[in-house]
């Protein structure tokens, strides 16, 4: 192992493939996560990340660019140190700061002059400089001159293969412009194109903003989707003919509802920011309440299908294919399928699932089934998240039921009376 120049506090989704991608610039990289299961795991080239093929990181790992520990004692050599941890929300929809502020807490002790430290957690505007200013500040050294602090938005698409880590843009902000010019230097050393603005504030809001465009047009077209229900158009001829206009148009897609951990928990981080000023963000929060929703809409459809062929959810057997919260991803944070499985649960439902790329739900009590035999023998099959690689059409032919919820079935979906799209 070499002596690592970058330290990243934790090795999740986007620790890990930051790791990555400073390593294979040849930038050795120190992972460091509490979860020592998952240290070995690492350790022994076995990657727990899709975007990192455990045969990439076993090159890395034997190749001494990458490693992993739980000792926060290694951030101590480094001369950059990353905070890619996640900022979930509390019970009451608040921001959750408690796992960042305690590894700041652990870097604040270990702070020597020179080091820059670069967050990276997604936050509200003030996170950086009211929260982690000062717990760094404790260590007695003076910020700007004996340590450097900025804020980066991650901003990784899981499963993309067009914008990686090292060509997606990076948004660099720091508390001085001397923070500023030390964070931008050093993530030009592995990332293609680093971007700066005036402080940390201006980053943190860049996130959100870019997560919130995103939450509310999904809310847009899934209510859209509701209208289109009740008038008898087909939603997603629509979204296609719209999508032909060359300007003034973004095509957004409906769906069961939103996923991963971004875009159904950031847009919540600016609207309890805005209250202390007196602001009340209503298009975000309307956005939230239209995509939660979408389970519940969701069901109901499915109950509509059912019905038509005189049977009820109650002791009906429902087969959810795709179960992540995306295509070709195995990721299931805030997936709707878990939602939707509570939901037919409770209403009396026989519910099974198969994912290629979720292996089981141990939280349910499920493991992913055998799709060629179940599809034909179930009352209804739901088709939640499209993965690629699956022949949504010899599914149409042998089902007795599909509810689609993603077109995965296209216009022969639509000319099958036994499927229900969304």
């Amino acid at each position: 192992m070499n002596k690592p120049e970058v330290a990243i506090v934790g090795a999740g989704y986007v620790g890990l493939p930051l790791g990555r991608c400073f390593a294979e610039a040849g930038i050795p990289v120190v992972l460091v996560d509490i979860d020592a299961e998952r240290v070995e795991t690492i350790n022994r080239g076995e990657s727990h990340v899709e975007d990192v093929p455990s045969e990439t990181l076993a090159a890395l790992i034997e190749a001494g660019t990458l490693w992993a520990t739980t000792n926060y004692d290694a951030v101590r050599e480094a001369d950059a140190i990353v905070v890619a941890l996640p900022t979930p929300l509390s019970v009451n929809r608040e921001p959750d700061l408690r796992i960042v502020l305690s590894a700041v807490r652990e870097l604040g002790k270990r702070l020597r002059t020179g080091q820059l430290v670069s967050l990276e957690s997604t936050t509200y505007p003030g996170t950086t400089r009211e929260e982690v200013l000062p717990i760094l500040e404790g260590s007695g050294l003076e910020i700007g001159t004996d340590f450097f602090l900025a804020f980066s938005p991650e901003r990784i698409d899981p499963g993309r293969e067009d914008w990686t880590v090292k060509t997606t843009p990076k948004v660099v902000g720091g508390i001085t412009p001397a923070c500023t010019e030390k964070a931008v230097a050093f993530y030009e050393r592995a990332i293609d194109t680093v971007v700066s603005v005036s402080s940390p504030e201006a980053a943190e809001l860049t996130k959100l903003l870019e997560n919130i465009f995103r939450s509310v047009n999904i809310a847009l077209v899934n209510e859209l989707a509701q209208l289109c229900d009740r008038m008898h158009v087909d939603v997603w001829e629509v979204v296609e003919a719209a999508a032909t206009k060359p300007f003034g148009f973004m095509s957004f897609k409906p769906g069961p509802g939103l996923g991963g951990h971004c875009l159904p928990v950031d847009p919540f981080y600016l609207s309890w920011k805005a209250r202390e000023f007196d602001f009340y963000t209503e298009f975000i929060e309307l956005a939230g309440k239209v995509n939660e929703n979408m389970p519940y809409f969701c069901l109901e459809k499915i109950t509509r299908a059912l019905n038509s062929q005189e049977k009820a959810v109650n002791g009906s057997h429902i087969h959810l294919v795709g179960v992540a919260y995306k295509a070709d991803v195995g990721d299931l944070r805030e997936s709707p399928a878990l939602k939707l499985i509570e939901l037919l649960r409770e209403e009396g439902a026989e519910v099974s699932y198969h994912d290629p790329h979720v292996a089981e739900l141990p939280d349910h009590g499920l493991t992913s089934g055998d799709l060629d035999g179940s599809v034909a023998s179930v009352d209804c099959v739901a088709i939640v998240t499209a993965h690629s690689g699956i022949d949504y059409g010899e599914i149409a032919e042998k089902a007795q039921l599909v509810v689609d919820f993603r077109n995965a079935t296209g216009k022969n979906g639509s000319a099958n009376g036994r499927v229900w799209k969304l």
